[in-house]
C-alpha cells in the first residue's frame, strides 16, 4: 500500500507497465529488447529498499540475472539478423532466444535465482514479479519458439515447481515454486492460443492477488505463523478456497483453465505430458492442503489482541473475497455441465 502514497514509486510503476506495452507492441526484436531494458530499470527502484538488506540484495541479484539474460537476448537477435537466410541455424537461434527469455521470467532450468529473490521482496513486489514480469517474455516466446525444446521446459517446470515446494517453510519461497509450476501450464497455454493464456494468466493473477493481500495484511511470511496465530475462521476458509483453487482442484475456478489445457492435450494424444502435468498438480495440492490442515487444526496460541486487530481491520474485506471465491466455484461448476 506504500506505493499509493509515494510519487516516485508510482512513477516507476507506470514506466514498468509502459515498458511491457513497448515490448509486446514492437514490430522488431530490437524494440522488444529496448522494452525489456526499460522494464528492468523501472523494476529495480521498486524492489530496492535502503532500510531492508534483503531487498537490497534481491535487487542486486535481480539486476545481474536480468542483465545476463538481456545480453544473451541481444546477442541472439543480432545473430538472427545476420544469418536470416541460413535456415540450418534457425533451431539453434530459436533455442538461444527462448533460453534468454526463460531466464528473464525465472523458468527452469534458469530458476535458481527466482525463490531467493522472492524471499527478499515484499508481498506487493512478489505479486509484480510473479505476474506482470512474466507477460513480456511469454508473449515474445510465442513469436518464435522451438516446439521440442519448449515441451522439455514445460515438463521441467511442472516437476521442479511441484517438488521444490514440498520442503519449504517460507511462504514466499513456496509461492515462488508454485509460480514456477504454473509457468509450465502458462507456456503450454500460449502455445495453444493467446486467449487461453490470457484467461489462465488472469485467473492465476486473481487468485494470488487475494492470497498475497491476505499475507500482507496478516504480516505472514512463514508457514508457522499460519497456525500459531489464532486467525478468524473466515480468513482460514478464504485461504483454503484460494489455495485449492490455485492448485487446480475441481470444482474451483482455478481448475477451469487447466481443464481446457488437459482437454487439448488429450485431443492431441499427448498422454505422457498430460500424466506428468496432472501428477505434479496433485503434489502442489498436497503441500497446499498440508498448510491449510495445519492452520485449521492447530489453535494453541490464544492472542486476544491479535484477533481483535484482525477483526477490526479485515473482516468485511475477507467476507467479500470469500464470496467472490465461492461465486467462482459455482460459475466453474456451471461450465462443466
Amino acid at each position: 500500500m506504500f506505493f499509493l502514497f509515494n510519487s516516485n514509486k508510482m512513477f516507476f510503476l507506470f514506466i514498468l507497465f509502459f515498458s511491457t506495452m513497448i515490448s509486446i507492441s514492437s514490430n522488431s526484436w530490437f524494440g522488444c529488447w529496448i522494452g525489456l531494458e526499460i522494464n528492468l530499470l523501472s523494476f529495480i527502484p521498486l524492489i530496492s529498499n535502503s532500510n531492508n538488506l534483503l531487498s537490497s540484495e534481491a535487487s542486486l541479484k535481480y539486476f545481474l540475472i536480468q542483465s545476463i539474460a538481456s545480453m544473451n537476448f541481444l546477442f541472439s537477435i543480432l545473430i538472427k539478423m545476420t544469418l536470416m537466410k541460413n535456415f540450418e541455424m534457425n533451431n539453434l537461434i530459436s533455442i538461444m532466444i527462448n533460453s534468454s527469455l526463460l531466464m528473464k521470467m525465472g523458468s527452469t532450468p534458469f530458476h535458481f535465482w527466482f525463490p531467493n529473490i522472492a524471499e527478499g521482496l515484499s508481498w506487493f513486489n512478489n505479486f509484480i514479479l510473479m505476474t506482470w514480469q512474466k507477460i513480456t517474455p511469454i508473449i515474445l516466446i510465442s513469436y518464435y519458439f522451438n516446439m521440442n525444446f519448449l515441451y522439455l521446459i514445460i515438463i521441467l517446470n511442472v516437476i521442479i515447481g511441484a517438488i521444490g515446494g514440498i520442503n519449504q517453510t517460507s511462504l514466499r519461497k513456496l509461492m515462488a515454486f508454485s509460480s514456477i509450476n504454473n509457468l509450465g501450464w502458462m507456456i503450454f497455454s500460449i502455445m495453444i492460443s493467446e486467449n487461453l493464456w490470457m484467461f489462465y494468466f488472469i485467473m492465476y493473477s486473481f487468485l494470488i492477488s487475494i492470497m498475497f493481500f491476505l499475507f500482507y495484511m496478516l504480516n505472514m511470511f512463514f508457514i508457522d505463523q499460519l497456525f500459531i496465530n489464532n486467525m478468524n475462521f473466515m480468513i482460514k476458509l478464504n485461504l483454503l478456497i484460494n489455495f485449492l483453487s490455485l492448485g487446480g482442484l475441481p470444482p474451483f475456478i482455478g481448475f477451469l483453465p487447466k481443464w481446457i489445457i488437459i482437454n487439448f492435450l488429450m485431443v492431441n494424444k499427448l498422454y505422457l505430458l498430460t500424466f506428468i502435468m496432472i501428477m505434479m498438480s496433485l503434489i502442489t495440492i498436497y503441500f497446499y492442503i498440508r498448510i491449510i490442515y495445519s492452520s485449521f487444526m492447530f489453535n494453541y496460541l490464544k492472542m486476544k489482541w491479535f484477533k481483535i486487530f484482525i477483526k477490526n481491520k479485515l473482516i468485511n474485506l475477507i467476507n467479500f473475497l470469500s464470496f467472490i471465491s465461492i461465486l467462482g466455484m459455482i460459475f466453474s461448476t456451471f461450465l462443466f455441465l
